[in-house]
């Protein structure tokens, strides 16, 4: 080999080692940086030169022409990979569902720093008055006090239930619009990867890791199954759905729901749509949601995975009252906020069920049958003879109502085949859970927190109550049955609990529930954290940059230069003697 081949030899070494320090002082300045892969130098020989070749010989005669700096690999594991990005998915969704718990223990635990419990002593406590002097004015004045003072707050809660489901509304609709901002990000960057390694040459190793970066702020938000190609195309599935395939990024759309506004992601590739007149579409979603929210969650069934559907699932998809738990509850049982709108929406709804009926049976309503002035019978109705100076009545007539409908009449006034006329109580249209049964239920006839007020007569004069019967004595009975219906243990949270409640422990109860399962969650959030953390650092141990081994790599390099240095001045040494003897 000549001397001038033993120069680009050298030479080969210089430029290897050098590339090699500008990696370790790569990874170096990069160890702290969020997401950054360490890189690792893989070097190569380059193609020999073959002098001779002897069959007889163990090898050729050959001479190499160097080393080179033939590739800068990630050091990632993929499984890893996707084990972290799912745990951290599942640990996004309890997270989600533990602050959710605890914003509704904070609205059921105070209001405007006072219990809500405190709201409903006071009502108890002025029924007990009311026992001691039924016919007092003051007694029954506090009493109806007492009574809005508790529907005030009771609306007051569940209105901040519905503002915390628009909260998380709106919360949605940023997490879709970053998920889709995710998906073009992604598509961008394998573009821009491939264009720079299509040569085979360079690695865009550090676009990589801006990807990676990607795919674990979208694994905390919903869902995903990714891979790589051969081409360095990352393909993203969401909830087994394509999201990022070749040079398409499938955006997740959201419906609005016109009675509510609340949104609802779907695959608009997967619906069916009209087309209007100025090129706008209506989509019909049925199917085409991204989340099944009436899957079981379950950790076997990987279905309590992303924050997205975590804040799905907690808003809800409608504003719930204390007939879905009636109707259909396993439609909200999973709702942290729609359980908790439905089970305290009714405990009201026992309670002003429970005192008009008391009222009710003062004035003398009882089950009947009517024979109508056009013949049609009304059969086992809760009705009264109409009586404009009865006992319980209002002017007209109709018995009083302490919480009265907003919408609709409590009684309705019709006239019998004997001439008599009678108030009907307009019992509640529940209707039927089963939409296609064509039974819908009537909003207007129900006694539900969004329809509920003190009556408005009675507000005025509270006195009208009356608590005096027609020889004069105080109405004590009725009085007593107001406190008795205070202490009856018949009330249930929702039909899958067991314990029975009165009033009063109502509440408690439902307070309780709602501490359980925030500790529940809390707990699970707690190990699932400590899954994260273990699965991190195992990855780390990985990806990690560490400073005592690129400091020795550093070592390693600096020497290997050295040498090739040394290596190239011994060569320029002999072609400098031999230059200088011959040129004597």
């Amino acid at each position: 080999m000549s001397l001038f081949s033993s120069l680009y030899i050298g030479a080969s070494g210089l430029q290897t080692s050098q590339n090699a320090l500008n990696t370790t002082a790569h990874n170096l300045s990069n160890a702290d940086t969020k997401g950054y892969t360490r890189q690792q130098v893989q070097q190569a020989n380059r193609s020999y030169v073959t002098l001779s070749t002897n069959p007889h010989s163990v090898s050729n005669k050959q001479t190499g022409l160097g080393t080179f700096y033939s590739n800068v690999k990630q050091i990632r594991d993929y499984f890893l990979d996707k084990t972290f990005r799912r745990e951290s998915g599942r640990s996004m969704f309890y997270q989600v569902s533990t602050e959710t718990m605890e914003e509704v223990e904070s609205l059921l635990g105070e209001l405007n720093k006072e219990a809500f419990q405190t709201t409903m002593s006071d009502l108890w406590s002025s029924v007990q008055e009311l026992v001691k002097e039924p016919a007092s004015s003051v007694t029954q004045g506090l009493f109806v006090q007492r009574a809005g003072e508790f529907l005030e707050r009771s609306i007051h809660i569940y209105d901040s239930l519905c503002s915390y489901q628009d909260n998380m509304n709106q919360k949605i609709k940023q997490k879709v619009d970053m998920i889709n901002a995710y998906g073009n990000q992604i598509l961008e960057l394998n573009n821009t990867i491939r264009s720079i390694e299509i040569g085979g040459i360079e690695r865009a190793n550090d676009l990589r890791d801006v990807r990676n970066q990607i795919l674990d702020d979208l694994a905390e938000l919903v869902d995903i199954s990714f891979s790589e190609d051969k081409f360095g195309d990352v393909s993203v599935q969401i909830e087994g759905v394509d999201f990022v395939q070749g040079s398409i990024c499938y955006e997740i759309a959201l419906d609005v729901d016109e009675a509510t506004g609340f949104y609802t992601p779907f695959w608009p590739l997967n619906a069916k749509f009209t087309e209007r007149e100025d090129g706008t579409r209506d989509y019909d979603i049925r199917g085409a949601e991204v989340f099944d929210l009436s899957q079981e969650i379950s950790t076997d069934l990987d279905t309590d995975i992303g924050g997205l559907k975590a804040l799905m699932h907690a808003r809800g998809d409608h504003r719930a009252d204390y007939t879905d738990v009636e109707r259909d509850y396993g439609s909200v049982s999973q709702s942290i906020v729609m359980n908790m709108q439905a089970e305290f929406d009714r405990m009201i709804h026992f309670v002003a069920s429970k005192i008009n009926s008391v009222l009710a049976e003062a004035a003398g309503v009882k089950t009947m049958d009517i024979t109508l002035a056009n013949g049609d019978v009304l059969r086992g109705v809760q009705a009264c003879e109409d009586d404009p100076n009865g006992y319980m009545r209002h002017e007209d007539g109709s018995p009083i109502q302490m919480f009265a409908k907003i919408t609709t009449p409590g009684y309705q006034k019709v006239t019998g085949a004997d001439g008599k006329d009678y108030w009907v109580y307009q019992e509640e249209h529940l209707g039927d859970a089963d939409p296609k049964k064509g039974d819908p239920m009537r909003p207007e006839t129900i006694y539900s927190l969004k329809n509920l007020q003190i009556d408005p007569e009675l507000q005025q004069s509270p006195s009208i109550l009356g608590f005096r019967l027609a020889d004069g004595s105080e109405d004590k009975a009725t009085a007593e049955a107001l406190c008795n219906a205070f202490t009856e243990d018949i009330y249930t949270l929702n039909p899958y609990a067991t314990k029975t409640s009165n009033f009063l422990e109502y509440y408690s109860d439902l307070v309780a529930q709602v501490s359980n399962s925030g500790y529940a969650f809390r707990s699970i959030l707690v190990n699932q954290q400590n899954t994260v953390e273990s699965t991190s650092n195992a990855r780390e141990q990985v990806i990690g940059v560490s400073s005592d081994e690129e400091l020795s790599n550093m070592i390693r390099f600096q020497n290997a230069y050295n040498a090739s240095s040394r290596y190239v001045n011994a060569i320029s040494e002999m072609l400098a003697h031999i230059i200088n003897t011959l040129g004597a």
